[in-house]
């Protein structure tokens, strides 16, 4: 099965879907779609996907009507993700709401913090960061980790005091932010067990796609220091896994394409 961890769904109604006041960012027009869906599930039968967690965008902030609604169309596709700002002190009440009234549909809680996104925490060491985390995870969610090299420290703490939750670290820990030496903590990560990297993200700082085998040294590095129980796919094309892992057997390369997160998510 092949399972991509990466979607985001924009929708050109934003009377219905408005963006949210607090955005870090508001989608192009060329980025929204009538119907992002069913062109989303076009993409998916293109690339030979089978399931997908929509990743709940930012435009949207704490709004998730627009996401819930694409997992209530077809949930036996489709699983979704959940943002809060950490700063409201009521965001882990609501996250135990939202849960509550949208059983199996959303398996992880993301957070993100990286050089270019420090609108929503100053630090894991906040209060509210802290009870979100333990929420989240006592909630038997994934905690989605959308940081950068700077911040992977701080996470790993988290990760080491929380070890029975499970951690995800989206797009390669956003690489471009940090020079060799900057990038040790999130090596760090590798050696905690509850810890999952994405290998997503590569056109951030990649510009041949679509398999972007420039960066392969640096993913297949990043992917054998995780390796292959805890490496998941999540954007562009899964030929992307086949291009940088082939120094995999077959059999782990499907770990990477979806094995991991079908074990994960109860695909």
């Amino acid at each position: 099965m092949i399972i991509e961890w990466n979607a985001h769904m924009f929708s050109s109604d934003t009377a219905r879907f408005p963006f949210h006041p607090r955005a870090a960012y508001v989608p192009h027009p060329e980025m929204r779609s009538d119907d992002p869906l069913d062109e989303y599930i076009t993409r998916m039968k293109q690339e030979g996907i089978d399931r997908a967690v929509l990743v709940h965008p930012e435009p949207y902030g704490d709004d998730h009507r627009l996401v819930l609604d694409c997992v209530a169309a077809r949930p036996d596709l489709f699983k979704t993700t959940a943002l809060y700002y950490p700063g409201d002190s009521d965001a882990p009440q609501r996250l135990k709401k939202l849960v509550a009234n949208n059983s199996g549909a959303i398996v992880a809680f993301r957070f993100h913090a990286h050089e270019g996104k420090r609108t929503y925490l100053d630090s894991f060491s906040d209060a509210n960061v802290c009870k979100l985390w333990k929420t989240a995870g006592e909630l038997g969610l994934i905690i989605e980790l959308h940081i950068g090299p700077d911040y992977a420290a701080q996470a790993a703490v988290l990760a080491r005091q929380y070890p029975d939750f499970k951690v995800l670290i989206d797009h390669m820990a956003e690489a471009k932010y940090s020079s060799g030496p900057g990038f040790s903590d999130v090596v760090r990560m590798s050696e905690l067990p509850n810890v999952y990297m994405k290998l997503s993200g590569l056109n951030h700082y990649a510009d041949d796609g679509p398999l972007y085998e420039s960066v392969i040294p640096f993913s297949r590095w990043i992917a054998d220091c995780f390796g292959p129980e805890r490496m998941v796919w999540g954007s562009g094309s899964p030929r992307i896994v086949d291009a940088h892992l082939s120094h995999w057997s077959e059999a782990d390369r499907a770990k990477v394409k979806g094995g991991n997160l079908q074990g994960l998510l109860g695909f």
